[in-house]
């Protein structure tokens, strides 16, 4: 099929490269508001307690949305609760947020509700909160967040005016992904492209890369925008996108070119060479994308959007970037032929050095032939030593704790963050610690109030309010607040001093669902601390049965490619050690705050959901790596006696045609992820640090230490498979012959 396709393609090379520039605008065009459609949350799973009860409380009261916090701060020495002119600003702030038609009620501050001084009242009384609920949810709520800031920020009669919240955390990452995405773009590009003209010698061939990756951006964000119409996709999508369709489109395009120099070489003419280049390095391209693809579909088993966005956008970039590997890239050889190495610029410097031009070495005479021979003759030291390693950079791993993002993955110049952290320090409690809580039944008031009560005595709740009244220590202190029953729905309010997101909030909470409910009553909890549990609850209900799905399908894959059943159980060993390694170092500087978090503020934990999406990117990109080496060992091994010696003869000359190709993609692939690692979101940071120390250790300790280490060992039993499943790869396999 491939063949075929690439005949078609080279017999009419200038019609595909018409077609593909006219594609490429309409999609441009069609693309360039995905980024409007696209949402900020998507962490939580919408089928969980705490989010159905949010769903519930919305729905019933009008409450529950993503919270406004507006902070006014009155000179020092100021008691603003008494204050004539901190009054009237306070009272005209709640007018003007009452009349706007998404803000819900009630607004929260000390002179509306003057119980709740203790969380709304700093402790020098110089400073308090205004609070309020904004609706329209993930898609609405941040830009509502963000029209309340523009309009209230500022100073009023001398008390000056702050707005911050969860909802305007959502918005102010929502911008600053923006921004992170263009200093990415602008970092990853232009040092790709140099580093491009350093392997490829010329800036025409340099510049191959560079347009298919295009071509896989462009493409996959009008997919994106598509997929729009239909489900929710997260905005970080688009970093995966700008990322992984530039880092595939030049690993693909940087294999097929090598590949088609050799066969040039060889003495093949253009047309041949090409189709040659594509039966051989195409196949492995397509392949290495199956399995990156797959890795990355997994994620869709999630529930949450934001690993799903991720799952659409991997499987869109793949698929573009390998159709334009094997389509586009053929046209441009075939119309380029001899140009592909014009500009090149090692002939002026080989003329300057009076140097004639390089005579073609034998590839047992190359450095990276015998540094695979140095690792074969040493493959138990070798293998050992970077075995420990490993194992000690993922220690850590063990103590990694998992949590929901809040104000503190923004930077702390954000006013989201910068309020938050006033309020952390300056009152003695948060309502972003408050657990609401929804019950349901229509129990009587005394069972009700029995609970409320209840609730109120577990260590850290400073007051419980609703419908039954206010309840401190297991005594009524308050009367009942408005408006929280309704239809047999009673809503209550556990006011806490902890925060939520800390092992103390998590004990909190756990004492809270301890406690014992009424008969026949449906108690659901909501807020931050039962989000980021339920949340945490989720991810490891889903992960066996995503990892499961990633290693039958890699399993299967790489038996159909190979031929062996031992080969791909070394892959996902091996893979498995890598990544471990990276997410130790990730546990110790990013959760523990080594190396001051490189910029960020640590938390003591990591946000859920990004361990698992690295893993599932981490490990497509490691079987990238995979394929493109075992593709070219097994075309050694088949072309040779098939004794011990031609195993390891393989195994060197499949590490000397590959090691160039695979240090040079993973060094570009750094490069790009390093312009994530820019990002001044702490878990965009993680990403892009993460990701970049994934791929350097799996193209240098794994690809050419542990790969060979472990085949040399093996020797014969690298390509064994039982005799039924041998025939059946002989029928089906997929090869390079």
């Amino acid at each position: 099929m491939l063949e075929r396709l690439t005949r078609r393609v080279i017999a009419a090379p200038r019609l595909v490269l018409t077609l593909t520039v006219v594609l490429l605008a309409l999609a441009g065009i069609y693309g360039i508001g995905a980024a409007e459609r696209m949402l900020s949350g998507g962490f939580e799973d919408p089928g969980s307690e705490s989010t159905r009860a949010a769903r519930v409380i919305d729905q019933t009261f009008g409450q529950g949305g993503p919270e406004v916090v507006i902070k006014l701060d009155a000179p020092a020495g100021t008691d603003i609760s008494t204050d004539p002119a901190g009054a009237a600003v306070g009272t005209r702030i709640t007018e003007e947020l009452a009349a706007l038609p998404y803000v819900q009620q009630p607004i929260l501050s000390i002179w509306t509700a003057p119980d709740l001084a203790g969380e709304l009242l700093s402790r020098d009384k110089s400073s308090t909160q205004i609070v309020a609920g904004v609706s329209g949810g993930d898609e609405f709520a941040p830009g509502h967040a963000e029209h309340i800031a523009s309009t209230f920020t500022g100073e009023r009669d001398g008390i000056s005016v702050r707005v911050g919240g969860q909802a305007l955390v959502f918005q102010q990452i929502n911008d600053q992904t923006s921004r992170d995405l263009a200093v990415a773009e602008a970092i990853a590009i232009p040092i790709s492209f140099l580093l491009l003209i350093v392997v490829f010698g010329g800036v025409v061939a340099a510049a191959l890369p560079v347009l298919v990756g295009i071509v896989a951006i462009v493409g996959t964000l009008a997919l994106l925008r598509l997929i729009t119409l239909f489900a929710d996709v997260s905005i970080f999508a688009l970093n995966l996108t700008t990322a992984m369709g530039l880092a595939l489109a030049i690993d693909y395009t940087l294999l097929i070119v090598t590949r088609y120099r050799e066969e040039v070489a060889a003495g093949r003419d253009r047309p041949e060479a090409i189709v040659r280049t594509i039966n051989t390095a195409g196949r492995t391209v397509v392949f290495s994308a199956i399995t990156v693809g797959l890795a990355l579909a997994a994620l869709a088993i999630f529930p949450m959007y934001f690993l799903r966005s991720f799952a659409y956008a991997g499987i869109g970039v793949v698929i573009v970037a390998v159709a334009a590997a094997v389509i586009v890239t053929p046209a441009l050889l075939m119309v380029l032929g001899d140009r592909v190495d014009a500009l090149d610029l090692r002939r002026p410097v080989r003329r300057l050095l009076r140097r004639g031009e390089p005579v073609a070495k034998p590839i047992e005479e190359t450095g990276w032939y015998r540094v695979a021979q140095w690792v074969l003759r040493r493959a138990v030291p070798a293998g050992l030593a970077v075995v420990v390693l490993l194992v000690v950079l993922g220690l850590p791993f063990g103590g990694i704790k998992f949590g929901f993002p809040d104000d503190r993955v923004l930077p702390a110049s954000a006013s989201s963050h910068a309020i938050q952290q006033e309020i952390r320090a300056d009152y003695d409690q948060s309502s972003a610690g408050t657990v609401p809580l929804v019950v349901e039944g229509g129990i009587a008031e005394q069972p009700l109030a029995d609970y409320a009560a209840a609730l109120s005595q577990v260590p850290g709740v400073t007051m419980v309010t609703g419908p039954v009244g206010g309840f401190a220590d297991g005594a009524r202190v308050a009367p009942a607040t408005d408006g929280t029953s309704k239809d047999g729905i009673a809503l209550l309010s556990v006011l806490s001093d902890t925060e939520p997101l800390s092992d103390a909030g998590e004990d909190q909470l756990r004492a809270l669902r301890a406690v014992p409910q009424p008969t026949d009553a449906r108690v659901s909890f909501s807020g931050l601390a039962a989000a980021n549990a339920d949340t945490v609850d989720s991810l490891f209900h889903y992960l066996p049965w995503v990892l499961l799905t990633i290693a039958v399908a890699t399993y299967l894959l790489l038996f159909l490619f190979t031929g062996s059943v031992v080969l791909p159980f070394k892959a996902l060993v091996l893979n498995v050690l890598s990544l471990t390694a990276t997410f130790g170092a990730m546990v110790w500087i990013f959760q523990d705050g080594h190396l001051d978090g490189l910029g960020t503020t640590s938390t003591g934990m990591l946000v859920a959901t990004m361990p698992v999406l690295m893993f599932c990117i981490a490990f497509g990109l490691s079987m990238d790596y995979e394929v493109f080496l075992l593709g070219r060992i097994r075309e050694e091994w088949l072309a040779s006696g098939r004794t011990r010696a031609d195993n390891d003869h393989a195994v060197a000359v499949g590490l000397a045609r590959t090691g160039r190709v695979v240090t040079a993609a993973a060094l570009l692939m750094a490069i790009v992820f390093a312009g994530i690692a820019a990002s001044e979101v702490s878990f965009m940071r993680m990403f892009g640090v993460g990701l970049a120390l994934a791929v350097l250790m799996d193209a240098t300790l794994i690809r050419m230490v542990l790969v060979p280490a472990f085949m040399r060992l093996a020797g014969r039993w690298n390509w064994w498979a039982p005799g039924p499943l041998r025939r059946l790869h002989d029928r089906i396999g997929l090869t390079e012959e």
